[in-house]
């Protein structure tokens, strides 16, 4: 009787332990999302709410019509930003992240594969369980890799803080709410009316 032959499948790693690489990253075949920060790998728990994709289709939209005409193009998950370092070569990446939404404005950062490089504006929208890689590893590397604006919305509350790169660093803005309207310093000219964003939900 013969034998079948082994099906060469690859197993899924132990993702508890070890570092990994985009090169890494690109051989996983998993059903649910997953994001690469400094080589540790992050699972999304759950797919996103209600509140979070009208939240997201809101802002998409408002984005989406600014940008006609304009060298910008935006950009919403799951699209892969890859943030290098020291190197572009898959083997060196070590972030590879899904934003909720993402503005790029150098076409050269785009490929077929999402974004190698910063974009111009990065937008979370906080869903349960994200909140500390959101707003504390997610922080870290878009201020490390050159994000010049990233934008946390949190659902529940009806806020969003805007961080602006200064010098390297990143500058908090007050936070904002209904009744509020955000101005972005990274894309001149586009103004976001929170009672939009927030309204009807």
């Amino acid at each position: 009787m013969e034998t079948q032959p082994e099906k060469n499948l690859a197993k899924e790693p132990d993702f508890a332990y070890g570092s990994y690489t985009y090169a890494d990253y690109l051989t996983w075949e998993m059903d649910e999302m997953v994001e690469l920060i400094r080589g540790k790998v992050f699972r999304q728990a759950a797919a996103p709410g209600v509140i979070h994709q009208r939240i997201s289709g809101k802002i998409f939209y408002s984005l989406y019509d600014f940008l006609q005409g304009k060298s910008c193009e935006v950009f919403s998950a799951p699209f892969d930003v890859r943030l290098p370092v020291a190197s572009k070569k898959n083997e060196y990446i070590d972030t590879v992240v899904q934003p909720d939404l993402c503005v790029v404005c150098d076409a050269e950062k785009i490929d077929e594969r999402g974004c190698l490089g910063a974009p111009d504006l990065i937008i979370e929208i906080l869903s349960p369980g994200n909140n500390r890689k959101d707003l504390k590893l997610k922080y870290e590397v878009y201020e490390a890799s050159g994000v010049k604006e990233y934008w946390v919305i949190h659902p529940d509350e009806r806020t969003l803080l805007i961080y602006t790169l200064d010098e390297r660093k990143y500058r908090a803005s007050r936070l904002f709410t209904l009744g509020d309207r955000v101005i972005s310093e990274a894309l001149p000219g586009f103004e976001l009316e929170l009672d939009h964003v927030f309204g009807g939900l």
